[in-house]
């Protein structure tokens, strides 16, 4: 006959010791009892066998019941586990192109520029970049003619690298494509232009800098205006106090840049109100931008006119003037200014009191001086 015992009552709820714990749970509830910082030092237990000098985790977790009394082993378990556990360090990208600002809470002092030069001013801010990343140039008395030119601005991001390269070279390329162009082809300015753009992004390319800029150029040779942008860089005429934009932004708000972005092979995506591409940048053509380069292009839309009676001024500025500045204000306050250098100023101010954060960089062209006549 089987003797049923009575059943054991189970006992009353204490609390959890140590040893019950997990490994992991157990080291935090053994550094709250004793701060890491005050424990004495562990005395090396004695090992009579070598392979047990490297103990694994299995093993060490395996040990701590019967272990449990003895508080040297068990820091010294803990502290063997600890610096094999430590994670690796986290290794930060150098360069993040959607991340172009400058450093969070750092202040940064506000850098100006102006100077005049012969029939032309310019004037520059930096916005709250770390650096600035606008540029801007002028080439005068090309192949030794006074009435032929070359002017740009440039709006660089990701860095300044891309704006000083092509502020560098883009205009001595230009000018030996077109000595080139007219030596074997005839007057094909715009040919020269086209080879001089794509011709100063590869020699960019080939540096293997990071980052990308926008430009809007004016040539002006034999009475006669090219102006030719990448990016949203613009250019505006006054034609008798009238503005007349000659420039397009390439920016993915056009339907024909989106769908060539996504005809190559990328996507655009729509951010607060901007489009991107691949969710990065807000410009479907600049120069640089290796790691987009399949998508954003450097050709150039190139519009010629003649530089007739009419034509008073160009005003060439990067994406910091046009972003709260409209076309005709921008006319209106260099018309009623009479000195350029001035109304560039005037202009830059004019952006940053409304709100502007970006580099600005506004250039004012006389183009009179350019007529046969003068």
């Amino acid at each position: 006959m089987a003797i049923v015992s009575p059943p054991i009552p189970s006992p009353s709820p204490s609390p959890p010791s140590p040893s019950s714990f997990p490994w992991l749970d157990r080291w935090i509830f053994l550094e709250k009892e004793k701060p890491f910082s005050k424990l004495e030092k562990s005395k090396k237990p004695k090992n009579d066998h070598p392979t047990n000098e490297y103990k694994d985790d299995s093993m060490i977790s395996n040990n701590y019941n019967k272990d449990s009394q003895n508080p040297d082993i068990d820091e010294e378990a803990r502290r063997s586990t600890n610096s094999r556990k430590r994670p690796a360090k986290l290794m930060v990208p150098s360069f993040i192109p959607c991340l172009d600002f400058g450093e969070v809470g750092k202040k940064f002092d506000k850098a100006e520029f102006a100077t005049e030069g012969r029939n032309y001013s310019v004037a520059s801010r930096k916005g709250r970049r770390q650096v600035m990343e606008d540029s801007q140039g002028a080439m005068l008395d090309i192949l030794g003619d006074p009435k032929q030119a070359f002017f740009f601005v440039i709006d660089g991001h990701g860095g300044k690298a891309a704006a000083e390269y092509v502020a560098e070279n883009l205009g001595k390329n230009i000018v030996k494509e077109l000595e080139r162009v007219e030596r074997n082809e005839g007057k094909h300015i715009e040919v020269a232009i086209r080879e001089g753009y794509s011709l100063t992004d590869q020699q960019f390319l080939n540096l293997g800098e990071n980052g990308g800029a926008c430009l809007a150029s004016a040539l002006l040779k034999d009475e006669e205006l090219h102006v030719s942008n990448v990016g949203d860089c613009r250019v505006v005429l006054s034609r008798n106090g009238v503005a007349v934009r000659l420039t397009n932004d390439h920016r993915l708000s056009r339907e024909d840049e989106r769908a060539r972005v996504e005809t190559a092979g990328g996507f655009v995506y729509c951010h607060n109100g901007v489009w991107r591409v691949n969710g990065s940048l807000a410009v479907s053509r600049a120069f640089g931008d290796n790691y987009l380069k399949e998508l954003i292009i450097s050709e150039p839309d190139v519009v010629k006119l003649p530089l007739t009676s009419d034509c008073e001024f160009l005003i060439m500025a990067s994406d910091g003037l046009w972003d709260k500045v409209s076309d005709q204000e921008a006319v209106d306050v260099v018309s009623e200014e009479k000195s350029s250098i001035l109304s560039s100023k005037k202009l830059v101010d004019m952006s940053a009191r409304r709100g502007n954060l970006d580099d600005i960089t506004v250039m004012v062209i006389n183009l009179q001086s350019f007529l046969g006549s003068n």
